[in-house]
């Protein structure tokens, strides 16, 4: 599983979108692609998405079309 960490629930709740990607894995992605990780399953997912918008099932949004856990490329520092 990979997963990078959402920015802090304060700022909560974020929309999450969960689906499949072109290869079969669900995804569980914020919907800027702030945040987001890949699962084996729709429950771990759901799970994550849940944990990652603090526990707000309204904004969790689950898609019947493919989605990709695209993030935005940072540049390392130094």
């Amino acid at each position: 599983m990979k997963l990078t960490e959402p920015h802090p629930r304060s700022l909560a709740p974020w929309t999450v979108f969960v689906g499949k990607d072109r290869h079969g894995n669900w995804v569980a992605r914020e919907r800027n692609g702030l945040f987001g990780g890949l699962f084996v399953n729709r429950a771990q997912a759901l799970k994550f998405a849940l944990w990652a918008n603090g526990h707000h099932p309204e904004t969790v949004v689950e898609v019947s079309r493919e989605i990709e856990l695209e993030l935005p490329v940072t540049q390392p520092l130094g």
